[in-house]
């Protein structure tokens, strides 16, 4: 879950993007799992689920060794965050910290390959 304050909105990278709502020194803890609010969907699960569930979890979801069981799914505007080359997130750890400051209304973005083989 989300701990700053954001919001979604259009994205310069891709559909809709997740923005600070306010300034978010460099080195702060911006999201960690939040268990009752996240979700941790079993594989088996997701290959149960008709066809327009299975896609929108692996839209939005992931599935990372830092959260074993399943497909992550988080619940706020997490999944907006969408991925850069050059992120200023680091998450190569189980907690999202920020790799430098961000601006009031500037878009939060992580590079998906430090915490999944996944393809997107």
């Amino acid at each position: 879950m989300l701990l700053v304050p954001t919001y979604a909105a259009a994205s310069k990278i891709h559909g809709i993007g997740c923005h600070a709502a306010e300034d978010i020194p460099a080195g702060t803890v911006i999201w960690r799992f939040q268990p009752g609010v996240d979700q941790i969907i079993p594989e088996a699960v997701v290959d149960a689920l008709d066809e327009p569930a299975r896609s929108f979890i692996h839209h939005y979801g992931y599935r990372t060794p830092q959260i074993p069981g399943g497909w992550v799914l988080p619940f706020d505007h997490t999944r907006f965050i969408n991925h850069d080359n050059d992120p200023n997130t680091d998450n190569t750890a189980a907690e999202t910290r920020t790799i430098r400051d961000i601006a009031k209304g500037e878009e939060i973005t992580c590079n998906y390959n430090e915490f999944t083989d996944d393809t997107w």
